[in-house]
């Protein structure tokens, strides 16, 4: 492969040799949830500084006897350099110092060829150097070969020996070896622009109950500046503590996958505090990509759907409220919403859901948020405002007696329904002038009723509309007198 440029001409110089250890393919990494949009984005910058991972690699390292440079390529942008480890399992060198040469500017493509064979080409196609690339800054490209080591300012195209440019940055560490020849290496450290979360997708059966064909899958966004090739993937959930804030236009895509059994899902298991899943088989996440692999198999989720008419708030005064102009919220719009209970632990992400139009074709109607999830607990979203459903709350009678320490207030709430079928509107009252209050009558049966909210479930005829009216009295004792 070659890659063209057009910078300055060439001077020869002394420099360092270094050799090379190119990334292998089969990297094991473990990933974590990250809810940043700068790396789900469908545009802006290619890399991103957010996200969490720890990579573990095997490298094959051409050691020479003694004291020498070794070149690490084909690195992530914004790994951590204070938190990178490389060990000789067999004990034959050990690391002195280390430099990380960023991948960023107009040379960024070169940073990874760093070690490597190159060699450059002039604007007539003329060789200019054949080498190993030492360096590769604003000021040209430095190129070692048996006749010395060149400054290259000027040259049209670089070709890569073997037909790979390596993406992301290098590491060049200085080594004590106690033998040369080739050795294995286990390379590991901690980088930013990669994450994942989860991707939920609920499809609305039809019928007079709610069901839904569940669909999980993890999302994984890859903006680190390198291609990862047939790697191990373990993604975690939950949310671990990160000190460090600093811990193209991206393609969507399926990752790609060796072939698997078709029932084949991520393994799930405890991590500490958090929940693990590993994938069954290797994937590749080249840079700049959102991948998709599933969590679970799709499955039918019972469900429940409501029509939540709400006014008021759970803020409690300090003391009994008898202003008479408290608490007159006249919200109009009544908002859907969606309830299910989770089959399985479900980590936070997003779910959207669609339902058959008459047509029988799916169409979104809603997206909200999931946190996590332990199995077995409730998780809701607002799928939005309803179009054919209206309410209007009017104060039908307030009389606050404070000599008796009793309060009186009653409100009319009328429910309208322009849609073909008829419809139950869940009413959410917050009875908050004070903490002691019971209902004293109520055209419609309360559905719920706690310290601080008060539910009615009514039902409104299509083309029609429905009145609820109810009324509560307030009591207080003479520790909770308001001042005068």
């Amino acid at each position: 492969m070659s890659i063209h440029y057009r910078t300055v001409l060439a001077v020869a110089m002394a420099a360092l040799g270094a050799s090379r250890a190119d990334a292998a393919d089969g990297a094991s990494i473990t990933l974590y949830r990250s809810d940043s949009p700068s790396l789900y984005a469908s545009s802006g910058d290619t890399n991103a500084n957010d996200g969490y991972a720890v990579v573990r690699e095997q490298r094959s390292i051409a050691l020479q006897s003694g004291v020498h440079d070794v070149v690490l390529g084909d690195l992530p942008n914004q790994l951590d350099a204070e938190a990178m480890a490389l060990g000789f399992p067999g004990g034959e060198a050990k690391v002195i110092s280390q430099r990380l040469l960023l991948a960023q500017g107009p040379n960024s493509a070169l940073t990874g060829l760093t070690g490597s064979t190159i060699s450059v080409l002039g604007d007539n196609g003329q060789p200019l150097a054949n080498g190993t690339l030492l360096r590769a800054g604003a000021d040209g490209l430095v190129v070692r070969s048996g006749n010395g080591t060149t400054l290259i300012r000027q040259y049209a195209a670089v070709n890569a020996e073997g037909g790979n440019f390596p993406t992301g940055s290098s590491l060049r560490l200085r080594v004590d070896a106690s033998r040369g020849g080739q050795a294995d290496a286990v390379l590991s450290y901690p980088t930013s622009g990669i994450g994942w979360r989860a991707a939920y997708v609920a499809t609305l059966q039809p019928g007079n109950t709610c069901n839904m064909q569940f669909e999980s899958r993890a999302s994984i966004a890859n903006r680190s500046g390198r291609d990862w090739h047939d790697i191990h993937l373990t993604l975690i959930a939950g949310e671990p503590n990160f000190a460090k804030s600093s811990a193209p236009r991206p393609m969507m895509m399926r990752a790609m996958a060796a072939p698997a059994a078709a029932e084949a899902m991520p393994e799930q298991s405890s991590m500490g505090d958090y929940r693990s899943y590993t994938l069954p088989a290797p994937v590749d996440l080249p840079d700049g990509s959102i991948s998709q692999v599933p969590l679970y198999a799709a499955r039918a989720v019972g469900c429940e759907r409501t029509a939540l008419y709400e006014n008021g708030g759970n803020w409690m005064p300090p003391q009994p409220m008898l202003n008479e102009t408290f608490n007159t919220d006249n919200n109009t719009s009544i908002i859907s919403t969606l309830r299910f209970t989770a089959f399985d632990s479900l980590p936070a992400g997003y779910l959207r859901v669609l339902t058959a139009d008459r047509n029988g074709v799916p169409q979104f109607i809603g997206e909200g948020r999931i946190n996590d999830t332990p199995k077995g607990s409730d998780a809701m979203i607002t799928l939005g405002t309803a179009f054919d459903l209206r309410g209007q709350r009017e104060r039908t009678s307030f009389h606050a007696d404070k000599a008796g320490r009793t309060m009186d207030e009653a409100f009319r709430i009328t429910l309208t329904n322009a849609g073909e079928s008829a419809r139950t509107v869940t009413v959410r009252e917050h009875p908050n002038r004070w903490r002691q209050w019971t209902v004293t009558s109520s055209s419609v049966k309360p559905s719920k009723q706690t310290t601080d909210t008060l539910e009615f479930k009514v039902e409104v005829p299509a083309n029609g509309k429905a009145v609820l009216e109810y009324a509560v009295r307030y009591t207080w004792t003479a520790d909770d007198q308001p001042q005068p």
